[in-house]
This record gives C-alpha cells, sequence and structure tokens, in this order.
C-alpha cells in the first residue's frame, strides 16, 4: 500500500468509527488558515461580537488551526444532527409558553459529544501508530471558527444566516472537531458563496436568491447575508448577554426565553432536508421546550438548579432566565401576570427587579 493509499484508507477507518460512535456526518479537511479569516477580523473590528469578549483573544490562533496543534495537517470534522420534528403548534405558538431553541431541548451537547469525541481521537492515536501523534477536540469551546473547517472538510457550506447548512441534515447540526498532526486524505471543500453543492435528491443548489432567513429575523440582526450581527441576535441577547436588554430590542423577542430558531425554521433546506435524530439526545417535553412563562417567573436559585442542572439552559443562571421570562411575560401582555411580575420586583437580583418593572409598565 503506497502514501496515498494508506492516507485513504486510515480516513475511511476513522469515519467508520465515527458513524459507529452515533456521530451523524464526519468529514476531514486540511489544517490551514480559515478562509473566512478576513471576514472574521472585519467582524470583530466592526464589534459585532458584542460582549463575547473570549472571540477577540488571539485572533491568529483561532483562524488558523495550525496554531493550536504544533504541525498539524489534519482537521477531522464530526456534526451531530439536533433536530427532534417540528413541535405542536398549539404549545409553541401560546404567547404563556416560552420559547427554548431546540439544541437545548435534553442534555448539554457538550456533556454528550466531547465523550465521542475523546474515543475517536484515541481510536485515530491507535491508527496512526506512532508516539509523536498529537490531537486537541472541541465542542465548540476552543480556538476554532467551526464553520469555516468544516466547509473545508466538506461536511456543509455557510448559508446567508452565517449557520453551517449540511445537505442532509440542514443546519439544525451540532459540530466537533478533532485537530491532528496526523496526515489524512481530505474531502473536497464546500463551495462558496453563490456556488452549487450536490442536494441527497440529486439536485444542485445552495442559498440562491433567497433570503428568506434574513427577512424573518425579528431583530433584523444581518446588516447582510452571511452577516450576523450578535448584538441583535435573539440567541445573543438571552443567552451570551450578561446585563440589560436594550429596551428598543425587548418587544421583538417576542415568546425566546433561551436561544431562537427564527432564522432556521424558515429555511428551504431545513423544511425540506431536516431529519427527526432517533436516538435519546433530544426530545419535545412541554414542560422543558415551551414551559408556562408564570410558574418560570416564580423560580428560585435552588428550583432553578434542579430544573436545569446538566442542561444548556444553566448556562444563563437564574438572573438571566427570569430577565428573559420577564421579557417574554411583557411581551404577551396579558393582565394575569401582574402578581407574578409584582412579586418579582421584591427579587434579589437588580437585573430581575429591572425587566419585571418593563413588563409591567408594557402590560
Amino acid at each position: 500500500m503506497d502514501y496515498d493509499e494508506a492516507m485513504a484508507s486510515r480516513a475511511q477507518q476513522i469515519k467508520e468509527k465515527a458513524l459507529d460512535l452515533g456521530f451523524d456526518v464526519i468529514g476531514i479537511g486540511p489544517a490551514r488558515e480559515a478562509r473566512h479569516a478576513g471576514a472574521f477580523r472585519r467582524w470583530l473590528d466592526e464589534g459585532c461580537q458584542g460582549d463575547m469578549e473570549w472571540l477577540a483573544r488571539n485572533p491568529d490562533r483561532r483562524i488558523d488551526s495550525r496554531q493550536v496543534v504544533a504541525d498539524a495537517l489534519s482537521v477531522v470534522v464530526v456534526g451531530v444532527s439536533y433536530y427532534t420534528g417540528e413541535p405542536p403548534a398549539d404549545l409553541w405558538d401560546d404567547p404563556s409558553r416560552g420559547r427554548i431553541a431546540r439544541y437545548a431541548w435534553g442534555r448539554d451537547y457538550h456533556d454528550v459529544m466531547t465523550p465521542m469525541l475523546q474515543t475517536l481521537s484515541g481510536f485515530l492515536r491507535e491508527e496512526a501508530g506512532d508516539e509523536n501523534v498529537r490531537t486537541r477536540f472541541y465542542v465548540d469551546t476552543g480556538p476554532v471558527l467551526e464553520r469555516s473547517v468544516a466547509a473545508d472538510a466538506g461536511v456543509g457550506f455557510i448559508g446567508k444566516n452565517s449557520l453551517l447548512i449540511n445537505p442532509s441534515f440542514s443546519s439544525y447540526i451540532l459540530l466537533g472537531e478533532i485537530i491532528t498532526n496526523v496526515e489524512l486524505e481530505h474531502d473536497t471543500p464546500a463551495p462558496g458563496k453563490g456556488a452549487s453543492l450536490p442536494l441527497p435528491d440529486g439536485r444542485e443548489g445552495t442559498c440562491g436568491s433567497c433570503t428568506r432567513c434574513l427577512d424573518v429575523c425579528p431583530t433584523h440582526a444581518f446588516p447582510a447575508p452571511y452577516i450576523l450581527d450578535s448584538r441583535l441576535c435573539i440567541s445573543y441577547l438571552t443567552i451570551e448577554l450578561k446585563g440589560s436588554i436594550p429596551p428598543t430590542l425587548r418587544p421583538l423577542m417576542k415568546n425566546w426565553i433561551f436561544g431562537c430558531d427564527e432564522c432556521q425554521t424558515i429555511c428551504p433546506w431545513v423544511r425540506r432536508y431536516a431529519k427527526p435524530r432517533e436516538g435519546p439526545f433530544l426530545r419535545f417535553d412541554p414542560t422543558w421546550c415551551a414551559p408556562y412563562l408564570p410558574e418560570l417567573m416564580e423560580l428560585d436559585e435552588a428550583g432553578f438548579r434542579k430544573r436545569y442542572r446538566g442542561t444548556p439552559v444553566q448556562r444563563t443562571k437564574r438572573r438571566g432566565l427570569l430577565r428573559n421570562v420577564a421579557v417574554a411575560l411583557g411581551n404577551w401582555g396579558d393582565p394575569v401576570v401582574r402578581p407574578v411580575l409584582q412579586r418579582a420586583l421584591n427579587d434579589s437580583e437588580p437585573l430581575v427587579k429591572e425587566h419585571a418593572a418593563w413588563a409591567l409598565e408594557r402590560i
């Protein structure tokens, strides 16, 4: 077996192992400076990262995987679908219930994917059979431009909503990476803007002239195709922003209390190609995915920890979640919630009190 055949064989074995472990997609790309490095730098220069200061730390390291692992040659990119089907409209569209983004409908995906990646990384080391093999793996926790390396690995293309779109699973996909100095056969990179990509039904296409995701965004967070201003994004406002939500944006947030899927739900790729995941990772439970807002507003610290321990929602902490719930109650606007909001005016957290007062005024 010559060198190229050995690289191809090793890559195939890694792919088969990844699928056996439960990953839905896998691709392998080169370790190099990201092709979207320039766009990322401009995005940072314009301050679109908001309070996510870590994104601006060591940008050179983030845009080039060879600075993460010395002499890196390959990046193995894996994905897990988090689509479970559409929720019942009578629950999902009920303004008395909060909406939680689909990826958070269960256990924290970091806890699910990290052991899988660790096993795959160990398998890669064994297959390489070299004591000098180096690997680093991440599940959106390291200095990696995930969508860019995923596109380089042929896992999907980047859509106008700035999300990676996989031809078979749409944009409802969680990514992980292994950066390694092992040389592997690379997959064909996904096309750039305007190019076509093979679809499961044999046709070709990408976003084309479609702008549904840009048009549907409640807060107009897309100043242009492929560019997201995080400071306006509901996902950022409900999760990453730790302080007060700008009053002008609060009425636009509807009943989203953790994340937002608006730009994905409307996407034709999602509507046609998203496949419900069969595993136990996520599922729709009304009390979990569309909880009754007044009930959440009554949570104390112990109740919050009990309800959300081991889930993505714990990232907001109690004060962040109740801030979001207060906004959603204000947007619902039903006078029935006045008593619970009035009690929230005595909350120990100033952030909760401020947003409860706003909601009362709105009602």
